[in-house]
């Protein structure tokens, strides 16, 4: 039986699939392996054509304390404020809703919060017309401690999130088995890093011959470095989960040989490596004869453990078959993003067992840490980039807080000005890069950075989940303005689903669209095309401070970058005129000179405009 199967019917006869507790799984299907990444093709039947998801998530606004009364009140805001007509259709619990262990091998409702069971708590919300959400882990434990990660249960687990009529599961990454995740054993890197290699040996068909790493191996994409002494280290995929690592560009390092092999047949190779189990020096060795479009892989375990990182020893012969003339041999450890994506597909193949007809959304929750923008579209609807926006979450009575500019994850703008550069990586035939949860409405968070935050968050078509008590908002007051406002939520929920392309940066605008740029005292303008043939375009100051220079696009800079995603790239770029209507103010102008410019932006603040060609 494929380890793998589609599953597509209503049979019953073949138990869904597990993960394993006690070792990595093994992974045999070519569709789960790094090379698939790049070929476009989603697995498991997973739906295409969402729009970034709108709601409520519990955490930032409750923490693990939020209960029954309080979702329910919840409901009942979203639905009495209007923000259900507007699209915000998920109310979504987060950590702290289950009991601390399994009961019978189930999950379990929190008694003393959620005293009436998540059926229940489903059903009322269903009949205020919303969709009901839930939240768990691929570890073994969720991030606030309970015991109840679907680690090895997800056939049981997602047949109750089906029964309990869940519509949305969002999904994190603490307490993970086979990474070095938050709260998992730091020892767990050695199953994402390939051991120190200081040489192979190819014994075979007249063939004797010992290459060394440093000399005559070649790097492949970035990370893998060469050692001041004779080896290769660092062979693994970048940790994406804190600041300052761009998502753009090979996000992996491998170490290529190649070998000249006298005749075709079977091969000996021996590899002389020192192992670890911490970042950058692990256990875990892949090896494969040929390109990563072309690769047979004949390696893929764990190498023993030696005396330290620098104590190199001889590997078990590995038998491989080379052709006749050159091939390529490739020592690397791509199971960081291949572990995670079997993991989260686990889930989605039980629920599709469960209910094939399901319409569950997937929100993946591992901070980036594996490079989701890479494979995440195969399983998930949405994949956080960074780790939390703050973490300082509020309490009922407590709003919590947050912050604008941060050097760490926990802000607007690191969140921001990483998943800003992600735009290709999204699409509606993809899913959505998820910068998390909005912060309007904590402390710390002004009424024109929440403006902004949302303009961005729309713009980018992130998730759109408020983490807010909404008690604390009146329909027409200055918040409910910001999270209300139907302009800006029309570009989020844009059927074109295209992500706003960054065009200009005022630090760097060689290369606006690509570059990982920290330092928020700038202004960007990102533009976002549009189903009818407008575009959107936001000037955003992201500095503390008033900025009063002109900043400018024109329409060829436009159609240079996007053109090819503009509906009517032609009536765009032909049009005798523009009209304009700034979303915040209402504003309605018209522009015949081409050029797109603001002159003083206040700091946090952003000026955005729909564009249409006359």
């Amino acid at each position: 039986m494929d380890k793998f199967m589609n599953m597509n019917s209503k049979s019953t006869s073949v138990p869904a699939r597990t993960t394993s507790r006690t070792a990595p799984d093994e992974i045999t299907d070519p569709d789960y392996r790094f090379p698939a990444f790049t070929n476009g093709k989603v697995l498991l039947n997973k739906k295409q054509g969402c729009l970034p998801a709108m709601g409520w998530n519990s955490w930032n606004a409750f923490g693990s304390k939020n209960n029954e009364i309080l979702t329910k009140a919840m409901a009942d805001a979203m639905v009495d404020l209007g923000l259900a007509d507007l699209g915000y259709k998920y109310v979504v619990l987060d950590d702290g809703c289950y009991k601390s262990e399994r009961v019978n091998g189930l999950l379990s409702n929190e008694t003393i919060k959620f005293p009436s069971g998540f059926k229940a708590l489903s059903d009322y919300i269903h009949g205020k017309g919303l969709k009901f959400g839930m939240y768990n882990d691929i570890g073994t434990h969720l991030c606030a401690g309970s015991a109840v990660g679907t680690c090895g249960f997800e056939d049981v687990d997602t047949r109750s999130y089906i029964d309990w009529g869940v519509d949305f599961i969002k999904v994190d990454n603490c307490y993970y088995l086979w990474d070095n995740a938050t709260f998992s054993d730091s020892a767990n890197a050695k199953y994402s890093y390939a051991p120190n290699i200081r040489s192979i040996t190819v014994i075979g068909e007249e063939l004797n011959v010992t290459l060394n790493a440093v000399k005559d191996g070649v790097l492949r994409g970035q990370g893998a470095s060469k050692n001041r002494g004779d080896y290769v280290t660092n062979i693994g995929t970048f940790d994406g989960t804190n600041v300052g690592i761009t998502p753009v560009g090979d996000r992996w390092g491998e170490l290529e040989f190649t070998v000249n092999a006298p005749a075709s047949g079977s091969y000996a190779i021996t590899v002389n490596f020192a192992s670890g189990e911490e970042n950058g020096t692990g256990r875990w060795l892949q090896l494969a004869v040929g390109t990563a479009e072309n690769e047979t892989r004949y390696f893929d375990n764990m190498l023993p453990l030696t005396l330290s990182t620098a104590d190199f020893a001889d590997s078990e012969e590995i038998t491989v078959t080379l052709i006749e003339g050159e091939n390529i041999i490739r020592l690397m450890n791509h199971r960081r993003q291949e572990n995670t994506l079997n993991s989260y597909a686990a889930l989605l193949e039980g629920l599709n067992k469960a209910d094939p007809a399901h319409d569950i959304v997937l929100s993946i929750c591992e901070w980036g840490k594996t490079q989701p923008q890479n494979w995440g579209y195969k399983v998930g609807d949405s994949w956080r980039i960074l780790n939390d926006i703050t973490f300082r979450v509020g309490s009922d009575g407590d709003p919590g807080s947050a912050e604008w500019s941060s050097n760490h994850t926990a802000s607007i703008t690191s969140q921001y000005s990483k998943a800003v550069i992600m735009d290709e990586f999204a699409g509606v035939d993809k899913g959505w890069n998820d910068p998390d949860m909005l912060v309007i409405g904590m402390n710390g968070i002004t009424t024109t950075m929440s403006k902004t935050h949302m303009t961005m968050w729309c713009m980018m078509n992130a998730p759109i989940m408020l983490g807010m008590d909404l008690r604390r908002v009146a329909k027409g007051d200055e918040l409910w303005m910001i999270i209300a406002n139907q302009d800006v939520i029309a570009l989020n929920q844009d059927p074109l689903g295209i992500q706003a392309k960054r065009i200009y940066c005022s630090i760097d605008n060689a290369n606006p669209d690509t570059a990982y740029i920290a330092n928020t005292n700038r202004v960007d303008i990102l533009v976002k095309p549009l189903a009818n043939g407008d575009i959107a375009i936001s000037f955003i100051n992201l500095g503390d401070s008033k900025d009063t220079k002109e900043h400018s696009v024109d329409v060829s800079r436009i159609i240079d970058y996007l053109g090819q995603k503009i509906m009517d790239a032609e009536k765009f770029k032909n049009a005798a005129s523009y009209c304009l209507k700034d979303l915040w103010t209402g504003e309605v102008t018209t522009n015949t000179l081409r050029t797109f410019s603001v002159t003083g932006i206040d700091a946090y603040d952003n000026v955005t405009i729909r564009v249409t060609p006359v």
